[in-house]
């Protein structure tokens, strides 16, 4: 069986891949690995998620399970004169997305290495993105949604990316549960982007 990437140190030989990909029209180019998430290039989830957001220019955003970067950076080159955090207990894709950003000249970021939100407590975001770690399991996706309310400022929303046969529709109830306010943004490919707005 293949080394779980939700995983703090990878031990899985490394195995260096460089993907292109044309992200709101701007092309980025990633450095990937092995021992990180979708190491072929972007999963269509992410790129989804990306397609769809929605960020004011000035905005405050965290990113949740950053893998080596394309969501974050794709948000960051949206929010010129806002800032991105970036976080992910992986320590191999934490060193991969510092990698991509200076590559690809975005440096309104910060890239984190921390275990969901142990290492931004205190902080306090206009936008949460995240593409949920499924195969850590439903109890640390839940943990994301109900965590997340906690750093959101008031009107604040996250968004979140999650195929219907992986627990779309338990994730939209959990959801609704913590925030009340929940809107199904866009379907496609059996993926749902949901955005939960803290009121």
């Amino acid at each position: 069986m293949s080394e779980h990437y939700y995983t703090k140190r990878p031990t899985a030989q490394h195995d260096l891949h460089s993907t292109e990909e044309l992200l709101r029209g701007h092309k980025f180019t990633f450095v990937t690995d092995s021992g990180v998430f979708s190491r072929k290039g972007v999963d269509y989830g992410s790129k989804h998620l990306i397609e769809t957001m929605e960020l004011a220019q000035d905005a405050r955003v965290l990113d949740v399970g950053c893998g080596y970067g394309p969501i974050g950076l794709a948000a960051a080159y949206l929010c010129p004169e806002g800032h991105v955090t970036m976080i992910d207990i992986n320590e191999r894709a934490v060193e991969l997305a510092i990698e991509n950003a200076e590559s690809n000249g975005i440096d309104n970021v910060t890239i984190i290495q921390s275990d969901l939100f142990d290492k931004v407590q205190g902080d306090k975001y206009d936008v949460i993105l995240t593409n949920p770690p499924i195969r850590a399991g439903k109890e640390t996706v839940h943990r994301i949604f109900t965590d997340a309310y906690e750093f959101l400022v008031n009107g604040g929303s996250l968004w979140v990316v999650i195929q219907k046969k992986q627990g779309a529709p338990s994730a939209y109830t959990k959801l609704e549960s913590i925030y009340g306010d929940v809107v199904e943004v866009s379907k496609d490919k059996g993926y749902r982007i949901f955005k939960a707005t803290r009121s």
